[in-house]
């Protein structure tokens, strides 16, 4: 075989070993995506129980005659965590929920039962 005939096989099997990475590829993302749209639901759920939980924190916040700042300077994070955190748009570590629990003299579980967690 000549060096040119070789060269075309190389391209060949190189064209081949892209297009079939390129079809696992798309059947990664095709598994990936039916996997999150069957989770609507539970997104939507975590959603829910989100804002829940920052319901109850806002709540005790208000019942307590609590800032954010104050809050935040109590347990050790920023006014904008508890911000978050009352708004939904993020949820507090455990240890946070603990602290909050202690904060506002309450069992931590209350805090989740009250949630609906």
């Amino acid at each position: 075989m000549s060096q040119a005939t070789i060269s075309i096989i190389l391209v060949v099997l190189l064209d081949c070993a892209v297009l079939a990475g390129l079809v696992y590829l798309g059947i990664l993302l095709a598994r990936a995506l039916k996997t999150y749209v069957a989770s609507k639901q539970v997104r939507q759920e975590k959603a829910e129980t989100i804002r829940c939980l920052g319901d109850v924190i806002k709540r005790h916040c208000t019942a307590c005659k609590m800032t954010q700042e104050f809050v935040a300077e109590a347990i050790g994070v920023s006014r904008q965590a508890v911000s978050k955190w009352e708004s939904g748009v993020s949820d507090p570590s455990t240890s946070n929920r603990i602290a909050l629990a202690r904060l506002f003299q309450v069992d931590p579980e209350t805090l989740l039962q009250e949630a609906g967690q």
